[in-house]
């Protein structure tokens, strides 16, 4: 049985922890990309109504979009806008009763330099706090060949575990476009991850510390037509078990993760969940909940957008246009659907925190 740990942001031993709850228990943590302080409230807002713990996670383009699209530098606004929304998260999250890990998404290799760039930020944190400001970072090499993907994931880890981070890698691509990173001219077989190439990984980084993998077994970003992505999860269990069997380690060494969660098959979730995978990404799902909550609004309240008084009846709609109504209404939406992922994800009810 994991112990307690404190609401709020979690990092070290209590993000391990965390982890290893998840693992036990069999269910896994939505893993939201925001974009600002309304989609980072409404995920700590649904976590709390359905007592799961959260990961909050930007991409880069999230993180400019946090730091303004009129910031004058767009290399330091990817920087500064995930740090700010780091602040924001170490903040409030407490306050809502719940475990947040905090994390960035892919960072390929042109973007090394953000993450090196956050990393800086964070060393500054911890020898103010004695703890980071991220839980962890995701390095996507995923295109590199794979002694370049961990030989360099393995440089970033070194300098993470000096500061109690972790490092999430990814190994086979996961398919589709987010931010600017991926792409659907992919071919077939590397979406399906070799297990060998995973006991390379961890041969390689286990010495370290904590990394987590995002091994590809037909994922794919985005929402597509029914059939058109094949799930084969049993690609997760095969790793585990060679890795296992390799190391003479227990059930599940790895802590994978599940990239491409929207729209994916409910049994398939399911599935991955007896093999150690305690995170699943989720971006265009909840991208789309809140679009369609703020456009129904819109719809049906069309004369507000366009007139501050009703031409024909002299009433007029502050209240209709102000953005707290329908902004909200955006956040009920998002709220609204991951509380079907964190049933989907059987982390409902299971928050570890104490306040």
């Amino acid at each position: 049985m994991t112990s307690q740990i404190k609401a709020g942001v979690v990092t070290g031993n209590d993000y391990l922890s965390l982890v290893q709850a998840c693992k036990q228990g069999c269910y896994a943590l939505p893993a939201v990309n925001v974009t600002g302080t309304n989609t980072v409230n409404a995920v700590l807002e649904a976590a709390a109504e359905n007592k799961s713990d959260v990961i909050i996670q930007l991409s880069n383009g999230g993180a400019e979009f946090y730091a303004g699209k009129g910031f004058p530098d767009s290399a330091a606004a990817k920087v500064l806008g995930a740090v700010s929304a780091a602040h924001h998260v170490h903040l409030l999250a407490k306050y809502y009763g719940v475990c947040v890990v905090l994390h960035t998404d892919h960072a390929n290799k042109k973007l090394i330099p953000w993450v090196e760039g956050m990393l800086g930020h964070g060393e500054t944190y911890f020898k103010q706090h004695g703890r980071p400001l991220f839980s962890s970072h995701m390095i996507d090499l995923s295109e590199e060949p794979l002694e370049e993907n961990v030989n360099e994931c393995a440089r970033l880890l070194k300098r993470m575990a000096a500061i109690d981070m972790s490092i999430e890698i990814e190994l086979g691509c996961t398919g589709g476009e987010e931010d600017g990173v991926g792409s659907d001219d992919i071919d077939n077989a590397r979406l399906y991850t070799q297990p060998e190439d995973v006991l390379y990984a961890y041969e390689v980084l286990a010495p370290l510390g904590n990394f987590s993998v995002a091994a590809s077994f037909g994922n794919v970003h985005g929402v597509y037509a029914p059939g058109n992505v094949k799930l084969c999860p049993e690609i997760l269990k095969n790793s585990q078990a060679l890795v296992a069997e390799k190391k003479g380690l227990g059930a599940n060494p790895l802590d994978l993760v599940f990239h491409g969660g929207s729209g994916s098959e409910k049994a398939k979730i399911h599935e991955s969940l007896q093999y150690g995978v305690f995170k699943m990404n989720i971006d265009t799902d909840t991208q789309f909940a809140f679009a369609h909550g703020v456009g129904k609004y819109v719809k049906e309240n069309e004369a507000a957008f366009f007139y501050q008084i009703d031409p024909e009846s002299g009433k007029p709609y502050k209240k209709q246009y102000d953005p707290r109504t329908w902004l909200r209404l955006g956040e009920k939406a998002l709220i609204e659907r991951l509380s079907e992922a964190f049933i989907d994800l059987k982390s409902n009810g299971k928050s570890v925190a104490v306040r």
